[in-house]
């Protein structure tokens, strides 16, 4: 990136009716930066193991989704298998009261508020080492909050045939380029028909196995993609190589290029938001930037425009980071939702004059694409084996394509050459 480009580092809120700029920008809160913080489980050996991301695993020593906190496994050594888990979780100096379960459900990854409510009656939930019997009571800064759970089972695991799109296949890895629709691991009532029942089958028809991890519905995944997300993500064949994809994605080696269609004119061709993403306490299953940076994770996402439609703008997105849902929540956050995004809104028709002709038009485009208009374009990442660096992109997707076609015969605006082809040159983020 240039110097210019790094060291203009703030930006006002984006409005679609601002004129267009070229100079780049950086789109970040402006109440506190982001501090990062030591971990205090030093004690524990690193492993790879899910961290609840859109598309990352961490390489971490904590499970919990705590900035500091500590996890202990409980094993029934006659089974072979984790019966508890044990999460201590450290209050930060700037969190405001708040009830204790509205706190765990927070900081600790897919952990139901029933869940919460069954360890507190059978006194597994403490504050500073004292058992509370209510989940209402409230926890303040520097507070220890501990809980112990029950694992729940875990779902077996059956081969499924599912068409597969697959990219690059080797003895150590196989890179995919997933359709939308399809859920990369069971859980959260998608038991069936994920991407993990597909190569297993995949596997018993031709050979090879996935990587076992830590968690056994996730076997292989170094990262993921979300169900209605297109493109490529790349699957470890065996623990080796699992350890060094994860390490990779830990570390920031990868490189990572989605192409979305946003709602609004984006003001600059290029730029840079920054803001931590974590769960919303109004609503967990909702991502949202903390404006503070006292909660949620610190995140990065570059983005420079690739095409503009007056109402909406195709934009290539650089991921710095890997938080769950980052570019949707990134976008919506800089006042861009993704066009046709169910789940944060981009499903309405956000921009644009209300005349008949022009909404039946973009019902017509939100019909055409019923899905969030995101897709994975370019992987690339160091083969664990070879060293070799290995770069994939993969087309953009026929509705995705479809739609971009339909805004610009009715823009009446020229596409850039090759946009939706295999190779696409990156020279902004290549540079």
């Amino acid at each position: 990136m240039s110097d210019d480009f790094q060291k203009n580092r703030y930006g006002p809120p984006v409005g679609s009716s601002r004129d267009v700029a070229s100079s780049p920008e950086v789109y970040r809160p402006r109440v506190k930066p982001f501090s990062s913080k030591t971990r205090s489980a030093a004690a524990f050996e690193p492993e790879a193991v899910f961290d609840d991301d859109e598309d990352a695993y961490n390489y971490r020593v904590a499970d919990s989704d705590s900035d500091d906190g500590e996890d202990e496994h409980f094993f029934d050594e006659t089974a072979g298998i984790r019966i508890y888990e044990h999460h201590r979780l450290r209050v930060d100096p700037g969190q405001e009261p708040i009830r204790v379960d509205l706190f765990l459900s927070y900081r600790i990854k897919h952990l139901t508020r029933s869940r919460i409510k069954n360890a507190c009656l059978a006194g597994f939930i403490r504050i500073n080492n004292e058992v509370i019997d209510k989940t209402g009571v409230k926890i303040k800064p520097f507070d220890e909050v501990s809980i112990t759970l029950p694992f729940p089972p875990s779902p077996e695991l059956a081969p499924e045939y599912i068409p597969l799109d697959i990219v690059y296949e080797d003895g150590e890895l196989v890179v995919i380029n997933k359709q939308a629709g399809l859920v990369c691991h069971p859980g959260c009532g998608n038991f069936r028909g994920t991407l993990i029942n597909a190569l297993l089958y995949h596997f018993n028809e031709n050979g090879g196995a996935l990587a076992q991890t830590q968690d056994p519905i996730r076997p292989g995944l170094a990262h993921r993609i979300d169900k209605d997300t297109s493109g490529l993500l790349v699957v470890a064949k065996n623990e080796f190589s699992y350890n060094s994809l994860a390490r990779q994605f830990f570390e920031r080696t990868t490189d990572r290029i989605y192409y979305a269609l946003v709602w609004g004119n984006v003001r600059q061709d290029e730029g840079t938001i920054v803001g931590n993403i974590g769960r919303s306490p109004l609503d967990r299953k909702h991502f949202i930037v903390h404006e503070d940076g006292a909660m949620g994770k610190h995140a990065v996402t570059h983005y420079q425009v690739v095409a503009r439609f007056g109402v909406c703008t195709l934009v290539r997105c650089k991921l710095e980071t890997g938080r769950t849902h980052q570019i949707r929540v990134h976008m919506k956050y800089m006042g861009h939702t993704l066009f046709g995004d169910r789940f944060y809104g981009g499903h309405r028709i956000l921009r644009g004059k209300p005349s008949r002709a022009y909404q039946r038009f973009m019902e017509d485009c939100l019909a055409l694409m019923p899905r969030q208009a995101l897709h994975a374009r370019t992987l690339g990442f160091t083969h664990p084996v070879t060293g070799e660096r290995m770069n994939f992109s993969c087309p953009l997707p026929d509705d995705f394509k479809a739609l971009i076609e339909k805004l610009a015969d009715f823009m009446q605006i020229e596409l850039p050459p090759n946009y939706a082809d295999d190779y696409v040159d990156e020279p902004f983020f290549l540079k």
